[in-house]
């Protein structure tokens, strides 16, 4: 894939968030490639996390520095560059 500085992880999310309105959330800042809100895949509930990937480093940046710590509904939002996952 390609370069991974863009792809950022979203945590503390409130279960009102959904992939389309966590991409509007990050649209300020640049062109949103993809937003996705993480689900039970027994209940399809949200976990409460997901991933979006902006479409350049510098946007992945400003939204980071603006969006990490700012309330959603009720919630502060954790937000920083998504790492790899772990192999276990």
């Amino acid at each position: 894939m390609g370069d991974e500085k863009n792809k950022l992880y979203v945590g503390n999310l409130p279960y009102s968030v959904n992939d389309e309105s966590l991409g509007q959330l990050f649209a300020d800042f640049g062109d949103v490639q993809d937003a996705k809100v993480i689900a039970d895949k027994f209940s399809g509930r949200s976990k409460g996390f997901g991933f979006v990937t902006m479409s350049d480093e510098d946007s992945a940046k400003k939204a980071i520095d603006a969006m990490n710590g700012k309330e959603v509904d009720g919630r502060s939002i954790v937000v920083n560059v998504s790492r790899p996952k772990e192999s276990r």
